[in-house]
């Protein structure tokens, strides 16, 4: 069993906060049920409520408890997943019942299925999906390195979790999951 894995899912079962590579940056996250978490992850990021998160997960099923499936048709929920895992995010409906925090106040949530193996893993040992916003106080370059991170945030962040971006240069590409329109290249 991977001890990191298992203190990071500790404290983010705790309302931590939590910073980890992904595709292109590092990111910063916590559990998307806690708002107490969530506001902290804003605190801290310099963040405005009103823009919204992104989830990471490991699986489609993480990513259930916020997407309304019902405003998707089977045909559309088909090419979605096709999609992943990728360093794409899709835009789908939200469920009524998800936090405005995660949101940005809109009727649709940002997820991504990601194939970074140390977020997978934290998905699998949370068995959930984490919040992921860019690791950056807001208007500030984003971390690509954890070095980067420690400088930007310091003792801000509950716990680090070492290791390497998969060497992208941008950032996820964003995507409207019904219409397939492109929103960030």
């Amino acid at each position: 069993m991977n001890k990191r894995m298992v203190l990071a899912a500790d404290i983010f079962k705790q309302g931590g906060i939590l910073a980890y590579p992904t595709e292109a940056v590092f990111g910063l996250g916590c559990d998307p049920t806690n708002e107490q978490a969530i506001k902290k992850l804003l605190f801290i990021k310099q963040r405005s409520h009103e823009k919204g998160l992104i989830l990471l997960a490991s699986n489609y099923s993480q990513l259930k408890p916020f997407i309304d499936e019902q405003a998707v048709s089977a045909e559309q929920l088909v090419q979605i997943k096709s999609r992943w895992p990728a360093a794409i995010t899709q835009i789908m409906p939200a469920k009524t019942n998800t936090s405005a925090l995660l949101t940005g106040g809109r009727a649709t949530i940002a997820v991504r299925i990601t194939s970074h193996a140390d977020v997978v893993s934290l998905c699998q040992h949370t068995q959930q999906a984490i919040i992921s916003t860019s690791a950056n106080i807001s208007g500030q370059h984003t971390a690509k390195t954890w070095q980067q991170v420690t400088q930007q945030f310091g003792e801000q962040v509950d716990y680090l979790l070492k290791g390497e971006t998969l060497g992208l240069t941008q950032p996820s590409k964003i995507i409207d999951a019904i219409s397939g329109k492109v929103l960030r290249e």
